[in-house]
C-alpha cells in the first residue's frame, strides 16, 4: 500500500525522525492560517507547497512549488489544488490533485552551506535481508546516478538480529562527506528510520532528498513509503490511511471480492487460478498475437461467485476483444468451475465478446462436456496450444 508523502513524514515523526513541519489540506482556504502556523512555530519564512498524489516527479510536473510570501502561499495552493497533475510516472492521464501539503522552508540562512543525499531502505531478495541504499548526490533521478556515477551508489546491508550497527551509521555519514554536528545528527538519524521501515513493515522506504540545513540539521525534504499489504492486519492505523482514490477502480473493486487483478493495456481479458499459471497464460496470449488486458488470479477456491464477479471487472475494460479462462483443477474441480462459468454467463446477460475456456485437471473431460452442452457463445478447449490457436483466430 503506498502512502502520500504527508502520510509518510507523519509516520517518521512518530518514530523519531526529524522531519519538516507540514500541514495538509484539501481546502486552500486554509492555506494563509497553516503557512502562518508554520512560520510560527519554526520561524520560516519560506513555504513549500506540494501536490499529493502517488506518484514521483511532481516537481517536473508543476506540482511543487516554492512560495516566498503568504500571497503566494495562496495563490500556488489555488493553481495546484484540483489540477490533473501530469508526471513521467502518472501517464499521459495525469491524477487529480485532492490534497496540497504547506511544508515548512528548509533552505534557510546558517553558517553551513546546505546539501542533498539520497537515502532509501529495501530488502534485498538475493540475501533475504534489509539493505539501506544511499548516495551523496540526492534531489536528482537516483537511477540516472546509478548508471553514470555508479560509484557514488553505497549499500549497507542489515542484519535482522542486530538492526543497524554503529559503525554502519557512521559509515553511512563518512560517505556523505560530514563533519561536526552533521555527522552526529546523521549517525542518530539512520538507526531512527531503519526502526521506522522495520516497525511499520514497510516493503520501501526512499528519502530523495535527505537533506542537510544549513544548521547541520538532518530533515527528511521528500519520502515514498510503501507498506507491505499483507502486514496491514498488524497495523490498523496504517491501513486506515489508504486513499482509494489514488488507485485503480477496478482493482479495488477485485480487492473486495478477494481477487489479485491488476489491469494491463491489451485487448484479451484473462482468468486464471494461480499467479505462476497466470503469468504463462500472458505468455501465451502475447505469443498468439494478443496483448494481455489484465493479470487476474481468482485463487485456488474459484466458485461460481467469484467466478461471476471476476467476468464482470474484465468486462468492465471497454479495451477486451476476447476473454481467455484458464483453471488448473486441482483444489477444485473442473466440472464445478465450469458450472460457475455457465451460471456466471446467464446471470450476466449479454456478453459481446468471445470467452475460451481452457480446463484441465481433475475432471477436465466433465468440464468440457459442460461447456459445449450449455448453449452458450463459449469455446472451450483441453490443451492450452488449442486455447492460444483460438485466441490468435479471434484476433485476426
Amino acid at each position: 500500500m503506498n502512502l502520500h508523502e504527508y502520510q509518510g513524514k507523519s509516520l517518521l515523526k512518530s518514530y523519531g525522525v526529524p522531519v519538516p513541519e507540514i500541514r495538509v489540506m484539501d481546502d486552500t482556504s486554509l492555506a494563509r492560517k497553516y503557512a502562518e502556523e508554520i512560520s510560527e512555530a519554526t520561524g520560516c519564512k519560506a513555504w513549500a507547497v506540494k501536490a499529493q498524489i502517488h506518484a514521483g516527479g511532481r516537481g517536473k510536473g508543476g506540482g511543487v512549488k516554492i512560495a516566498n510570501s503568504l500571497g503566494e502561499v495562496e495563490k500556488f495552493a489555488s493553481d495546484i489544488l484540483g489540477m490533473q497533475l501530469v508526471t513521467p510516472q502518472t501517464g499521459k492521464d495525469g491524477k487529480k490533485v485532492k490534497k496540497i501539503l504547506i511544508e515548512q522552508g528548509i533552505y534557510y540562512e546558517g553558517d553551513y552551506e546546505p546539501a542533498e543525499f539520497y537515502m532509501s531502505i529495501l530488502l534485498n531478495r538475493s540475501t533475504s535481508r534489509n539493505i539501506i541504499m544511499y548516495s551523496p548526490r540526492g534531489g536528482v533521478d537516483i537511477e540516472k546516478v546509478a548508471e553514470e556515477t555508479p560509484e557514488l551508489i553505497y549499500t549497507e546491508e542489515i542484519d535482522p538480529k542486530t538492526g543497524v550497527l554503529p559503525f554502519q551509521a557512521r559509515r553511512i555519514a563518512f560517505n556523505f562527506g560530514l563533519k561536526g554536528d552533521a555527522f552526529k545528527n546523521m549517525v542518530k538519524f539512520v538507526p531512527k528510520l531503519y526502526q521506522a521501515y522495520d516497525q511499520t513493515d514497510a516493503s520501501l522506504l526512499e528519502i530523495n532528498p535527505l537533506f542537510k540545513a544549513a544548521d547541520n540539521k538532518i530533515l527528511v525534504a521528500d519520502t515514498k513509503m510503501t507498506v507491505d499489504n499483507n502486514a496491514l492486519y498488524r497495523h490498523p492505523d496504517i491501513s486506515e490511511m489508504r486513499d482509494f482514490d489514488e488507485e485503480d477502480p477496478m482493482e479495488v473493486e477485485a480487492g473486495k471480492h478477494s481477487l489479485n487483478y491488476v489491469k494491463l493495456d491489451g485487448n484479451v481479458g484473462c482468468m486464471v487460478n494461480g499467479a505462476g499459471l497466470a503469468m504463462a497464460t500472458m505468455d501465451i496470449i502475447k505469443l498468439s498475437g494478443g496483448e494481455p488486458a489484465n493479470f487476474l488470479d481468482v485463487g485456488g477456491s474459484a466458485n461460481a461467485k467469484r467466478v461471476e464477479e471476476a467476468f464482470r471487472i474484465i468486462l468492465k475494460d471497454k479495451n477486451v476483444k476476447a476473454i481467455l479462462v484458464n483453471i488448473f483443477g486441482g483444489i477444485v474441480r473442473c466440472d464445478r468451475v465450469a458450472n460457475g462459468i455457465v451460471d456466471a454467463y446467464k446471470n450476466i446477460g449479454k456478453i459481446d465478446v468471445p470467452i475460451i475456456v481452457r480446463l484441465q485437471g481433475t475432471n477436465a473431460e466433465e468440464a468440457k462436456k459442460i461447456i459445449d452442452e450449455s448453449g452458450l457463445k463459449v469455446h472451450s478447449a483441453i490443451l492450452l496450444k488449442e486455447a492460444a490457436e483460438m485466441v490468435s483466430d479471434i484476433l485476426k
